[in-house]
């Protein structure tokens, strides 16, 4: 019964696209962006196949799942339209071929409902999707007796429950669990970041004009209209959730949530705000987010939470002033003062006291230019700045710092949502790093790696930008530092999100830990998926109350390795580990615990560079 398969699946396609066209006229509310669909359509093949799988395959289980029911779907269904060349649907073999498709997709429906049943997690989600392993097992098992060629019986049962089970699937795409897998592949084809696949991090925010009419996102209908078509991609699998570090801490945010929350404010009012305390969602669970990047880690649809959380908080800021208090006065004083806490810019060089640290403005000219960055005010990273500048002077680089004349970055100002205040800032300071000559910027921060590397290009700060963990393990590598073995100690190391996720460098920190012989062990989240130590987008700032600290969290997991030191590579990571209370690792940054293991060692002689 191969052509009534036929007209079953075309009736499907054409229901199936009769829904999705509501979600798609809502998807047009949305601002204009240009889409490259000739190369997006061609890449969607390598998108899902290898990008979007290789995220799925982290849950095995899932991953077979997926497979089995989505592959045999899309095969078996395919299949199924060959019904309407006659040679095709007279052909025995074809109908066994056809009818073995329904049968994985039948194995793939049964490990769905086995997942449920057997192994509930508590991020699946409930509503339609509860059902959806029963509509794929009718779908599947009444195809797979249709098609099969058995008794004239079981055919007739067989189509009658793949009729059932297909309908309400093609129903499903306007609003329900298979909508995902139709404006997904639409969202894989017109991604607002097409430069993120194939490995690519993609990470840097992109600059708003100014000029516009509206500064930031109030409104659905503020979104680009491929934003839009991205929230109805989701398939409200958890996976960001799990990740969620501000979830975790029990804070009013789930990045699932939020998502299903945008895309229920389109379909109710493309033109209501977003944004309140009687709206969509509430400006709690938009300042609770440390702009970490581990749910678009784990996203399999590969969503933009952050950029959408970004957008959103640059209205509240720029349009509004409605944001939290410290926050607001954070923003106040880098406008006043060009530092976050209204400080001399002159101050910055106070850790420094008793060190010779050459200036820019006096030699004009450096083999490195060392960015000091934010958390050269703190106490405690100026311990680390210190350590840095030592090794520096040890290794013989040629290196100056700006001084006086070093602004904040601007990271605190953008994550904020104050993009104003961000492209101020970066202006002055690509006007005052044009004065003089360099050929890289090395600094501790990732925050300001980051900013300087990857988002003042977009407005003319083109820099070769090196974090001190790489700069160190270079030094060591070419033998410009010797380094010898620290005393017998087991260590952790904590991946910065901002080094890590938005840089991809999980490797140097690793590599200069081994230089020392340390016994390293691995948190279960290291490398890229590392959970955030909370201090990242302005979250110290915003404070929103939670049941837990997100650095209690991950202090937690850094003891349960058993080790006894924890090393960390950025000066908030450093900030908010340390305030952690009672028994746990010393926290050191890579700076200090590397020159414990040269400093006994005699000068190196200069090398150019």
């Amino acid at each position: 019964m191969i052509l009534p398969l036929a007209i079953l699946v075309a009736a499907m396609v054409g229901l199936a696209l009769f829904r999705l066209g509501e979600r798609a006229a809502l998807w047009r509310q949305g601002r204009a962006s240009a889409v490259n669909w000739r190369s997006g359509l061609m890449a969607l093949p390598r998108r899902y196949l290898v990008d979007v799988h290789a995220i799925v395959q982290r849950d095995q289980r899932a991953a077979r799942m997926h497979a089995l029911a989505a592959g045999g779907l899309v095969a078996a269904s395919i299949l199924s339209l060959g019904g309407f060349l006659p040679f095709l649907a007279h052909s025995t073999l074809y109908a066994w071929l056809t009818g073995g498709a329904f049968l994985v997709m039948l194995a793939g429906s049964l490990l769905a409902a086995a997942r449920r049943a057997l192994h509930p997690a508590r991020r699946l989600p409930g509503g339609a999707f509860r059902f959806l392993p029963a509509l794929l097992f009718l779908y599947s098992a009444g195809g797979a007796m249709a098609a099969l060629p058995l008794a004239p019986a079981p055919q007739v049962l067989g189509l009658t429950m793949a009729t059932i089970g297909g309908l309400a699937l093609a129903w499903q795409a306007g609003n329900g669990p298979m909508r995902h897998a139709l404006a997904g592949a639409l969202h894989l084809a017109a991604h607002p970041r097409p430069t993120r696949f194939s490995g690519h991090l993609a990470s840097n925010l992109l600059p708003t004009n100014l000029d516009a009419e509206k500064l930031g996102v109030e409104t659905p209908a503020d979104f680009s209209w491929n934003r839009l078509l991205s929230f109805d991609a989701c398939v409200q699998c958890g996976r960001c959730e799990s990740a969620c570090p501000a979830f975790a801490a029990g804070q009013p945010l789930s990045p699932r949530h939020l998502i299903a929350d945008l895309a229920r404010a389109m379909a109710h009012d493309e033109n209501a705000p977003i944004i309140g305390t009687d709206a969509a969602i509430h400006p709690d669970t938009l300042w609770s987010c440390t702009t970490c990047r581990a749910c678009v880690e784990e996203c399999p649809m590969m969503i933009e939470h952050v950029d959408a959380v970004v957008d959103l908080r640059r209205f509240q800021t720029m349009e509004l002033g409605a944001l939290p208090a410290k926050a607001e006065t954070a923003l106040a004083a880098l406008r006043q003062a060009d530092e976050p806490g209204g400080r001399p810019l002159a101050s910055r060089l106070d850790f420094a006291a008793g060190l010779e640290l050459p200036l820019m403005t006096t030699k004009g000219r450096a083999d490195v230019l060392l960015w000091l960055g934010e958390g050269a005010y703190d106490l405690r990273y100026g311990r680390t700045l210190r350590a840095l500048v030592r090794l520096l002077q040890h290794a013989r680089v040629d290196f100056a710092v700006l001084g006086p004349q070093e602004r904040d970055c601007g990271d605190i100002a953008r994550r904020l949502g104050d993009e104003a205040g961000f492209q101020r800032l970066a202006a002055a300071n690509i006007a005052t790093l044009a004065q003089y000559q360099f050929n890289r910027i090395v600094t501790a921060d990732p925050h300001a790696l980051h900013v300087l590397r990857n988002e003042y290009p977009a407005l003319g700060g083109i820099y070769q930008v090196t974090h001190h963990s790489q700069f160190l393990e270079e030094l060591a590598a070419d033998g410009r530092m010797t380094v010898q073995n620290l005393p017998a100690q087991t260590a952790t190391y904590h991946d910065p999100c901002y080094l890590g996720r938005y840089n991809g460098e999980v490797a140097a920190p690793r590599q200069l830990l081994a230089r020392l012989g340390l016994d390293v062990r691995e948190m279960p989240r290291h490398a890229m998926r590392s959970r955030c130590c909370g201090g990242g987008g302005g979250a110290a700032l915003s404070d929103i109350a939670g049941e837990r600290r997100i650095p209690d969290i991950r202090m937690n997991e850094a003891k349960a390795t058993g080790a006894t030191l924890l090393a960390v590579a950025c000066p908030q990571c450093t900030a908010m580990l340390e305030g952690v209370v009672g028994e746990r690792p010393d926290v050191m940054d890579l700076a200090e615990l590397v020159l414990r293991a040269v400093e006994t060692q005699p000068l190196k002689t200069p090398v150019a560079a």
